[in-house]
């Protein structure tokens, strides 16, 4: 098996299609995407009744008219964000209704998440390239649903087979983060899910894991630590660096000694690493800047043939 994995794209449509991409550029059988597919922003295109069109775009705003407003929306999914064709009426209320605006950000989301998988049929159906898209812990619970298609499989929270060889238990929870995102628990808990999941393996079968959390103090979970209000502690003027994976996911390949872990969440801390006999990767993220940041990986079985990080 020779397979492709990224994660973190974060609602960029660039990296989206990149990844599709990547199955015939690296000639591999499988592609993996490890969690936190979506973005973070809905972007208003507000419709001013003479037929131009105004948005607000990384702080500048912008008007266009005719063909301008498709050009306008792919610029604003390549960076990451979502538009929104309304008028003005639509708009006042989105900025006045909280409640609101979060119902439209969610349906928006999910319609995208969609036509992604959509597109990944278009791209994929009859190549035979087997592909498996996974949330992660900044993903709303809404999307799950619409990652399932003839030629996509969202393996999250099961034990799923790769290939007549090998099975992959996936997860997309991490331990808590600042931000208090919708996939994470407590250690305890984490663990216990791990274990529950780890229940499904079928023994004497290959195994790889697909965790969007990286394990504890590796060089796969570096990451500058912060304050309880979200700044940066500094140590000399430097940002100071700790480690901020799960204690529950290290202590599973500890236990388990997949031939492979896969991981992302941390963006900053692109590394292979070895726990034991386990061949550990986070392929970094670099999503803001339509850059896709993966691993590639050949695997003979019990064995690794190959494992290179690439960029594109």
């Amino acid at each position: 098996m020779r397979l492709y994995y990224a994660g973190d794209v974060h609602g960029s449509e660039k990296c989206w299609r990149k990844f599709l991409g990547a199955a015939r550029f690296y000639e591999v059988d499988t592609l993996i995407m490890g969690g936190d597919i979506t973005g973070k922003l809905m972007v208003p295109i507000v419709g001013r009744g003479d037929g131009r069109h105004e948005a607000t775009v990384l702080g500048r705003l912008e008007t266009v008219t005719g063909g301008g407003l498709e050009e306008l929306e792919k610029r604003i999914r390549f960076n990451g964000f979502y538009p929104y064709r309304c008028d003005r009426a639509e708009y006042d209320r989105l900025s006045a209704d909280r409640d609101y605006r979060d119902r439209v950000f969610t349906d928006l989301m999910v319609a995208e998440v969609r036509r992604w998988i959509e597109l990944a049929e278009e791209r994929l159906a009859g190549t035979g390239i087997r592909c498996f898209v996974m949330p992660g812990n900044d993903d709303e619970f809404a999307i799950d649903a619409a990652l399932e298609s003839a030629t996509v499989v969202n393996p999250d929270n099961r034990v799923v087979r790769v290939d007549a060889e090998t099975q992959m238990l996936s997860c997309s929870w991490t331990n808590p983060t600042p931000w208090d995102s919708p996939r994470e628990e407590p250690e305890d808990e984490l663990l216990e899910r791990l274990h529950g999941l780890a229940a499904q393996l079928e023994p004497g079968v290959n195994t790889i894991f697909n965790l969007h959390c990286p394990p504890h103090d590796t060089s796969l979970d570096r990451a500058p630590e912060l304050t309880d209000d979200l700044k940066v502690v500094l140590d000399g003027g430097e940002p100071r660096i700790v480690p901020v994976g799960s204690k529950a996911v290290r202590a599973l390949i500890e236990e388990l000694q997949p031939v492979l872990s896969l991981h992302g969440h941390i963006h900053e801390s692109k590394a292979i690493a070895k726990i034991g006999e386990t061949t550990c990767v986070n392929p970094g993220s670099a999503y803001s800047e339509g850059v896709i940041d993966g691993a590639v990986v050949e695997l003979r079985g019990r064995r690794i043939r190959s494992c290179q990080l690439v960029t594109g």
